[in-house]
């Protein structure tokens, strides 16, 4: 792909902006982003990027506000070196979770984070499976918001045979997503419907869908601490399904959530590397991750040349 544009990347996940610089034959622009004695965040840019298409590479994962922070101050750096256009590509979006007011007196911190990027000086956004669609909409500049869906199904069909396999949501909210990913495998559709009867009290799962005998994959886009799903698997297995697996885009994975995961009845989860994988995830015995360098190379050089970026998912 020949094509003239510039790869800068923070310090989240720079083996995958390694990957995408491989996939598009564009090595890493030469960038310092280092720390002053006080954790002080310094850019410096140091190549010439004047009049360039330059594509920020960054995930605001943990620890979140640092890698934000050296995310607004790259794009300044460019913005006042005199980039033509900056992307900041997202492959894992923070603070998306918190896109609604759950209670009074409580902020939209995923409207706040697309206001920073915007007045930053970002041109465009480019991200991957968002919590929510509607935060695409939180954003005043052109935003697209890629799907791992694609790449999760080609390894489902490698792996398993998909006459037995039924799509599960964890929850109620996170069905549209499953829906999609179940009509891509032509497979069926259940639910986990969780509820507490009190406060205090555990969740109480009831699983809507005739799951016995067959192969669960839970499908959603984060998962964090991992209770909902080891719930969700056990919940599955007491009503006879034969395994359960998880496809799940951002592994977050907080605290003791790969712990967790490994001592659970999940036989597999399955993350891609949206967020860079711990050296926990990478040793655990029932946790794989899948490469998307490729669906956010493909997206980046589609940008640059100015084609579709919707029919990578047609």
């Amino acid at each position: 792909m020949t094509m003239s544009i510039k790869l800068v990347a923070g310090n989240s996940n720079i083996p995958l902006a390694e990957s995408i610089g491989a996939y598009l034959n564009v090595p890493l622009a030469r960038c310092v982003v280092r720390r002053f004695a006080d954790m002080e965040v310094f850019v410096e840019i140091q190549e010439n990027v004047r009049g360039e298409d330059v594509f920020v590479i960054q995930s605001t994962s943990f620890p979140a506000n640092d890698h934000l922070m050296e995310l607004l101050i790259i794009i300044d750096a460019l913005r006042r070196s005199s980039a033509r256009r900056i992307t900041a590509v997202l492959p894992y979006f923070g603070y998306a979770r918190q896109d609604r007011k759950p209670g009074p007196r409580t902020p939209i911190s995923a409207k706040l984070v697309a206001n920073l990027i915007t007045h930053a000086g970002a041109d465009r956004v480019l991200t991957l499976d968002l919590h929510a669609g509607q935060i695409q909409g939180f954003f005043d500049i052109p935003t697209d918001n890629l799907f791992a869906a694609p790449t999760m199904v080609a390894d489902i069909k490698d792996r398993l045979d998909t006459s037995n396999v039924m799509v599960v949501s964890p929850d109620v909210g996170g069905v549209v997503r499953a829906r999609a990913l179940a009509k891509r495998i032509d497979a069926p559709l259940a639910i986990v419907d969780k509820r507490r009867e009190r406060p205090g009290e555990s969740e109480v799962m009831n699983i809507i869908g005739e799951v016995e005998g067959r192969c669960c994959i839970l499908v959603d886009d984060i998962v964090d601490s991992g209770g909902t799903l080891c719930n969700a698997a056990e919940a599955l297995l007491a009503q006879g399904a034969k395994e359960v697996r998880a496809f799940i885009t951002h592994g977050v994975l907080s605290g003791g959530a790969v712990a967790r995961i490994a001592s659970s009845k999940l036989k597999e989860l399955v993350i891609t590397d949206s967020i860079q994988p711990t050296e926990a995830v990478k040793v655990a015995h029932n946790i794989r991750v899948i490469p998307i360098a490729a669906l956010m190379g493909e997206a980046i050089g589609r940008t640059a040349t100015e084609s579709s970026v919707s029919s990578l998912f047609d």
